[in-house]
């Protein structure tokens, strides 16, 4: 039973958050304090860590070659391209300094990070095949602007994809093969602006159906074929619909619809699959997993956020898989036991704490973009006796300071706060940014040129020659192209060409969901209280698990 034992203030927002006996717990096992940021400000500090949609091109100042980056140019750390950084030339323990015990951990531990080189791209670059512009994203192939995405081919433009083939503008989605605009939805085949569905096929506007094929306009269906806005349709009727889908004019009016249409169906208040004792929104197969959101087979698990493939014991994680005995990381996994305090690092990983990017590594502190190497400090090779010692002091010294049991502030982050995380999630004006002590990016100017070029209304009366054209979007004006493979896939499936840039797409997709936080409201149907992310000011109908499955048809 997990009982409210302590509450706090918050010392960045001020706001009171509660600490209970299984947090306590929890806390003791791993040798921390308690927190002093509530749960929000924790995640706004761990995801201005990360830059993940934001590309660009520099040079590699080693081997002069050009590559893609989610550092601009402009950016103060020197960044190698991934082959070079890899091999055996690239050893950052020759950055390796002594602990200052007069001065702040954070400020020794910025001096080192500000001069040891970078990857461009967090990425699995040994196992990844053709796909040089994904980020955040690992074992793909064929693959372009994919992000927080693994084990996908031939698939471009989409976020928290897996496992998928010829897929692209999706979000949140899993097994996916010729589809496109789907969002929060698995194993499904050939199916187009389809929301929180699965094992549907060859259907257009779905929302909440599973099993349902040559269906359109559908939402909270079981097992039909060829239904249109849920009533029974015939095989002409169908494909007359499917016909008109290639005209700009006519998509954008059935979105509008359809999204008006669904709205009449209710809406289970926790979407996900095979949960037990679980809180928070988009979870399959986990169990014990408190205030979590769009993840898989975690266990025992509080406030973490898009855990892929397996995660267990873990508390204040974003994007960290295969994982066990986790708190306070980001974009960490593969094999990680026993982490705190970390970013960016992967592959057979244990004992490290306040690391970022470094590899098959164990036992390391306060390290940065380290090999397979164990007992360092401030990427200062140490014996096993001496880390210990060396360790258990520093951590004394940051207790005095502080600076123990707190993660990375966000002023020591290596991007800027509206490239980061952080900006989707917990947005912020260039004025406030700046007023926090954050750093700002703004935009180059030379990506919003004027665009002089009128994109034809359907696919049908688009000649390839729109791949040399350079594109404005309608709502930012930032300019994008069409590729050869993306124009070859609107062709395909009868689909106009977007008159948005993939910011602004992916932004779309995002905010079609709910959000991030729980709230206790009733069940639309029987009262029975309920703890749901859909916000009262949102038009759906939340119904609880029981009255949802009493309206599948």
């Amino acid at each position: 039973m997990e009982n409210v034992i302590i509450s706090k203030k918050c010392k960045n927002c001020q706001n009171d958050f509660d600490i209970t006996n299984l947090d306590v717990a929890f806390y003791k096992k791993i040798d921390v304090p308690l927190p002093t940021f509530c749960p929000d400000c924790r995640q706004q500090r761990r995801l201005a860590q990360v830059n993940e949609l934001n590309l660009f091109k520099r040079k590699c100042p080693m081997t002069g070659k050009d590559i893609v980056s989610n550092y601009p140019p402009d950016n103060i750390h020197t960044v190698y391209e991934q082959h070079y950084w890899w091999s055996d030339e690239v050893n950052n323990l020759k950055y390796g300094r002594d602990f200052d015990f007069s001065r702040p951990f954070f400020d020794q531990y910025k001096e080192l990070s500000d001069v040891v080189p970078r990857r461009p791209l967090f990425a699995d670059y040994p196992r990844d095949i053709n796909s040089t512009y994904t980020n955040y994203a690992g074992k793909n192939k064929d693959c372009y602007m994919l992000f927080d995405s693994d084990e996908d081919h031939d698939c471009m433009y989409s976020y928290g994809m897996n496992g998928s083939r010829s897929s692209m503008d999706c979000y949140r989605i899993q097994n996916l093969e010729l589809c496109y605009e789907t969002v929060d939805s698995k194993d499904c085949y050939n199916c187009h602006f389809t929301h929180n569905s699965q094992s549907c096929s060859d259907s257009y506007f779905l929302n909440n159906c599973i099993g349902c094929r040559h269906c359109i306009y559908c939402s909270n269906l079981n097992q039909k074929e060829y239904y249109i806005f849920n009533e029974p349709a015939t095989k002409e009727q169908y494909e007359n619909i499917v016909k008109s889908f290639g005209s700009y004019s006519f998509l954008m009016d059935k979105i509008d619809k359809f999204r008006n249409f669904r709205l009449k169906f209710p809406n289970k208040f926790l979407k996900g699959f095979q949960n037990e004792n679980c809180t928070g929104n988009f979870l399959v197969n986990c169990k014990d997993a408190i205030n979590c959101f769009d993840s898989m087979n975690l266990w025992t698990a509080k406030y973490c956020t898009q855990v892929f493939i397996r995660g267990k014991d873990c508390m204040d994680a974003h994007e960290c898989g295969e994982s066990e005995l986790i708190y306070e990381c980001n974009s960490s996994g593969y094999g990680a036991y026993n982490m705190k305090f970390c970013v960016h690092c992967m592959n057979q990983i244990s004992d490290l704490e306040y690391c970022d990017f470094c590899f098959s590594s164990s036992h390391l502190f306060g390290c940065m973009g380290l090999k397979r190497n164990k007992f360092c400090i401030l990427n200062k090779q140490y014996t096993e006796e001496e880390f210990g010692k060396m360790r258990e002091k520093i951590i004394e010294h940051m207790k005095k300071t502080g600076e123990w049991g707190e993660y990375f502030p966000i002023s020591l982050s290596s991007f800027a706060y509206n490239l980061s995380g952080a900006q989707e999630w917990y947005t912020l004006t260039k004025e406030e940014t700046l007023a926090k002590g954050y750093k700002w990016r703004d935009p180059d100017k030379k990506e919003y040129k004027k665009s002089n070029y009128q994109i034809p209304d359907g696919i049908k009366d688009t000649s390839e020659e729109i791949v040399k054209e350079t594109l404005a979007c309608i709502d930012c004006g930032r300019n994008y192209k069409i590729t050869e493979r993306e124009y070859g896939f609107y062709a395909k499936h009868t689909m106009p060409i977007p008159r948005k840039c993939f910011h602004c797409r992916h932004e779309n997709r995002l905010k079609s969901r709910p959000g991030r936080k729980l709230y206790n409201r009733v069940c639309k149907n029987c009262s029975e209280p309920i703890l749901t992310a859909y916000s009262p000011d949102r038009p759906e109908i939340i119904y609880c698990e029981k009255c949802y499955l009493s309206t599948l048809n």
